[in-house]
């Protein structure tokens, strides 16, 4: 199975952009006419755009479970400077658990998976899944329990 949500983050990334431009010419066009508070204001809407999607945490998503292995690669969409790119690939035999973490009623949710080394147990960084529909979400999940046995 293959999962991926690029469409979505192109869509989410123009709007991004297209509302900070706008916030931006705003709020210079307030601080040339002299209303500088009206400015500061704006500027503060823009920051409160920003921070929603930094809270957000909206993902790229790629998800295969072909050939016998999980790979997941996934990186921030939305990001001022140089990206930071991030993949998980094991064999499926190592998975040992997939933890689904929900919060804000389920609008935000996070993956955390769990693999059995020669080591002992490893826990990979929690991977946003905000980005993703409700049906890829479950999509998602089915897979992972497929894989786990579940």
């Amino acid at each position: 199975m293959k999962i991926e949500n690029k469409e979505r983050i192109i869509k989410l990334r123009k709007l991004f952009y297209m509302v900070s431009v706008v916030i931006a010419v705003a709020a210079l066009v307030l601080f040339l006419l002299d209303l500088t508070i009206l400015g500061i204001a704006v500027v503060g809407v823009f920051a409160l755009w920003f921070l929603y999607f930094q809270v957000a945490d909206h993902q790229y998503i790629y998800f295969s479970d072909a050939n016998n292995k999980v790979l997941l690669r996934y990186y921030k969409a939305i990001r001022f400077g140089g990206g930071e790119y991030n993949s998980i690939e094991f064999p499926q035999y190592m998975l040992q658990n997939a933890y689904f973490e929900n919060s804000m009623a389920g609008k935000m949710s996070d993956l955390t998976l769990i693999v059995k080394t020669k080591r002992g147990m490893a826990e990979y960084p929690s991977v946003s899944l905000t980005a993703l529909s409700k049906e890829e979400k479950r999509e998602l999940q089915r897979a992972l329990n497929a894989v786990l046995g579940i």
